[in-house]
């Protein structure tokens, strides 16, 4: 009878542990359920020793698969849009746009992550899953100790966007704190092409 218990036990056990998920199963689900979103972000970025380098307002639209669109509205307007084979990078006060060629999978962590691309990052990063009543947090630590970043963490509320946090190699901390956002709305795909204003210079880098 012991040892029937005992097996019972351990199969409930194993059966336990067997259904956890894994953080990154979580994080890639709450990921995946976003083809397109929009939101408002306010942008912090502190220095290492604690100043404070730059507070801006962004919009931000994305459509996967490489659909960016970034836009600072304050206090230095500049726009970043990127079909994913072309970037262009506008800034009215110089009256220029740079054009140059554009690889996804050269983009920053935080914008590989809302594109959704997760499959490789377990062998770079510990990631640890904190869960509240209705949010959940993700704590990504990088393996090697010549990663670009030290520390990377994404919330959700009610399973949407809430904050990114990341903390680079050299201690400068940048913080989007997502004041608005709308998941899956309608995007076209105009929204993702840059027409230049006449009278400006344009400024090719690498264009076929």
């Amino acid at each position: 009878m012991n040892r029937m218990i005992s097996a019972m036990v351990m199969l409930i056990l194993s059966a336990t542990i067997s259904g956890q998920e894994r953080p990154i199963v979580k994080l890639d689900k709450l990921l995946s359920n976003i083809d397109t979103i929009t939101a408002e972000i306010n942008q912090l970025i502190v220095e290492s020793d604690g100043g404070i380098l730059e507070e801006s307002q962004i919009i931000m639209h994305i459509k996967r698969p490489e659909g960016f669109y970034w836009e600072t509205v304050t206090p230095f307007p500049e726009l970043l849009v990127t079909n994913g084979k072309r970037l262009w990078n506008y800034q009215p006060d110089l009256e220029q746009v740079v054009i140059e060629d554009w690889n996804p999978d050269q983009s920053a962590l935080a914008a590989q992550l809302l594109y959704g691309k997760t499959e490789n990052l377990e062998e770079d990063y510990y990631i640890v899953a904190i869960e509240a009543e209705q949010s959940q947090t993700f704590e990504l630590k990088p393996k090697s100790p010549d990663n670009l970043y030290e520390l990377i963490t994404i919330s959700f509320i009610n399973s949407s966007l809430e904050l990114i946090y990341i903390e680079n190699s050299s201690g400068e901390r940048t913080a989007w704190q997502f004041t608005s956002s709308d998941i899956n709305p309608p995007l076209g795909e105009d929204l993702f092409e840059f027409i230049p204003p006449d009278g400006i210079e344009i400024i090719y880098n690498s264009i076929d």
